[in-house]
């Protein structure tokens, strides 16, 4: 996946989880041009354009005092001095906003130059130009993997396949940069070729590939009926289609007479907001299905509506990769006791964040606010648990396709849904 955006310019984002070794072939971690982030969608409290007439902004921060801008200067007289070649000034420029909002020692705040900033807008809308894979990056070793190979894709053609690792991207080796930067080289424009070195199991040498970069249409929903009247679907990610794509999904398997519902948010690392609550809104009867909060005290509730609800039991399937807006997904309905919850805790992201573009073009992300489930509950740092815990074990062998029937987290679903359905209304 190579980005993605709808066109909002504050909305959440998060981070990109390291996805599990084996648990399904669920697509999962970064697409390959997909910024390293996804949105969480969001819409900001803080609007810049009033935040930047506030008449408090025309006075100099504090932090901004004589001493610090002097300082600043000191050092980069001796940076121009002394440093063995003449350093970069729009470098050191974006090294200090960058330094800046480190600072604040939150994971989910940094700075983005004009051309990451773009490549966040592109994120949202699911559609890109790029190869059509998914990666994650181990966050120690910096290893690049691909977790998924979309069907139909340059990179299926290539004959790039699930577990390669990515070892170089033209001249540039993979683990020496954040897959956020990585991304932004195998993405580019329409008809041209990204050079891969990849490390494949079973191979002794490095394989080459070179790959044609094409328009792509990625799917965050997938589903599929099983036996019993059972649908399932899978979330890979909450985005600005998958709204639309959710509900073609749901009008499909309840067209093949689907009784009750597996929702699988298994690896899910989130995205916005609005995709989620709008899912949540086609499940739920009427009420608050999440809220934010700032500091300042001030909430902004999302609700769903009585138009629309299924009368059907639902399971959903969770894991330590599932977070933020999958956690929102879990919390509501585990809140609203609207289904059963299946595996093992989520991650525990609580928070918010907030795309706040700036005049040059370039950005900042920053965390805005707390959220909290229709019980008041904030995750953060603690996760869901479920309500029937069960560690993933696929009892199959894992270099063959997935088997559903070998999943022992959606056979048990399957045991529960069964349970119900049978169970006298």
């Amino acid at each position: 996946m190579d980005n993605m955006d709808n066109g909002e310019w504050k909305n959440e984002w998060e981070e990109l989880l390291q996805p599990p070794k084996k648990e399904k072939g669920f697509a999962r971690g970064v697409a390959t041009g997909i910024f390293g982030t996804l949105l969480v969608g969001f819409i900001g409290a803080v609007i810049f354009s009033t935040v930047m007439g506030n008449s408090s902004w025309a006075r100099r921060p504090a932090l901004l005092s004589d001493k610090v801008v002097n300082k600043l200067a000191e050092l980069t007289e001796l940076i121009n001095y002394y440093f063995y070649e003449d350093p970069d000034e729009e470098k050191l420029a974006v090294g200090l906003y960058s330094g800046l909002l480190e600072s604040l020692d939150d994971t989910y705040t940094e700075y983005y130059t004009p051309q990451q900033h773009q490549d966040l807008q592109i994120a949202a809308t699911g559609n890109y130009y790029g190869i059509g894979t998914q990666l994650s990056q181990n966050r120690e070793t910096m290893v690049v993997k691909i977790d998924h190979v979309y069907e139909g894709s340059p990179a299926e053609k290539a004959g790039l396949k699930n577990d390669d690792v990515v070892v170089m991207v033209e001249d540039m080796e993979a683990v020496s940069m954040e897959l956020s930067d990585l991304v932004t080289h195998i993405r580019g424009e329409e008809g041209t070729t990204v050079h891969l070195q990849i490390s494949r199991e079973g191979e002794k040498n490095y394989l080459d590939f070179d790959v044609e970069r094409a328009n792509i249409d990625l799917p965050t929903v997938e589903h599929e009926m099983l036996d019993g009247g059972i649908g399932y679907i899978q979330i890979l990610e909450f985005g600005a289609p998958t709204i639309g794509q959710f509900e073609t999904a749901v009008k499909d398997l309840e067209s093949q007479g689907m009784q009750a519902m597996i929702l699988d948010v298994r690896g899910n690392p989130g995205g916005m907001v609005t995709a989620v609550t709008g899912i949540l809104d086609d499940i739920l009867p009427e009420g608050t299905v999440v809220y934010t909060q700032d500091k300042y005290g001030k909430r902004q509730t999302y609700t769903s509506d009585e138009e629309k609800q299924m009368h059907y039991p639902i399971a959903v399937l969770i894991n330590s990769n599932s977070a933020s807006a999958s956690e929102i997904l879990a919390g509501a309905i585990r809140d609203f006791e609207y289904g059963t919850l299946i595996g093992t805790k989520t991650f525990g992201k609580g928070i918010v964040q907030s795309i706040i573009p700036l005049e040059e073009g370039d950005a900042i992300k920053i965390t805005t606010a707390k959220y909290f489930t229709p019980n008041g509950e904030n995750i953060h740092g603690t996760g869901i648990a479920p309500d029937i815990e069960l560690e993933f074990e696929y009892q199959g062998d894992t270099d063959e396709e997935y088997d559903f029937q070998k999943d022992n987290q959606v056979q048990k679903a399957i045991e529960v849904l069964e349970k119900e359905i049978s169970e006298p209304k």
